[in-house]
């Protein structure tokens, strides 16, 4: 019989990989649903604000159900490394911002990561780099989570529930897509793709 994956095996396999940026993302879905007293979301009771969209947004959506697909994962461009999670049940939410490290990183660690960058670390450091970084990963996630991130109250974003809208076709390029993103050009329906938006500033 197998045994069932862990959380964190779970959103690896999502993923594709351990990484710090996963790890990130982990602690912050497991740090809001606790301050919200709630569970993974079956539909849309939580919503999730992602102000990235780099790893950890998978272990988002893996471990509070908020996703793309659902219309209740939300992509703020920011680039910070915070996401505010919502229940809609309560009313609360909470905005979980990731605290800048005040420890440099190992030496041999950073120096291992740049040669793999530009693709010129053997096969051997490539491994001890592996090493490295799972130890590191190992200690974040088990680290006390006010050393790592800030966890305030906020207000409830204003984020309507997802919507089916009707299809529509474009009279240019004759592809179908949702009445909500058409354009009427000249009295007919353009998609965003063909239309050409109309300015008389500067070019």
């Amino acid at each position: 019989m197998c045994r069932e994956k862990t959380p964190w095996e779970k959103c690896v396999e999502f993923h594709g990989h351990e990484c710090m940026g996963l790890a990130i993302g982990f602690r912050q879905a497991f740090i809001g649903l606790d301050a919200l007293d709630v569970t993974r979301a079956a539909d849309e009771e939580l919503f999730a604000v992602v102000e990235n969209d780099a790893c950890g947004v998978d272990a988002i959506q893996v471990l509070t159900g908020c996703t793309l697909g659902k219309g209740n994962l939300i992509y703020k461009d920011a680039g910070k490394q915070a996401v505010t999670l919502a229940s809609r049940k309560s009313g609360k939410a909470v905005r979980i911002l990731r605290k800048l490290g005040n420890k440099p990183d190992n030496e041999q660690y950073t120096e291992l990561k740049a040669k793999i960058s530009a693709g010129s670390a053997s096969d051997q450091e490539k491994t001890v780099w592996g090493t490295l970084q799972k130890e590191r990963i190992e200690k974040f996630l088990a680290a006390p989570a006010d050393e790592l991130f800030t966890v305030t109250e906020v207000a409830m974003p204003r984020i309507e529930p997802a919507r089916i809208f009707q299809t529509v076709v474009c009279s240019q390029c004759g592809e179908p897509f949702a009445e909500v993103k058409a354009h009427l050009v000249e009295g007919k329906i353009i998609c965003s793709d063909c239309n050409e938006t109309y300015t008389r500033g500067w070019r």
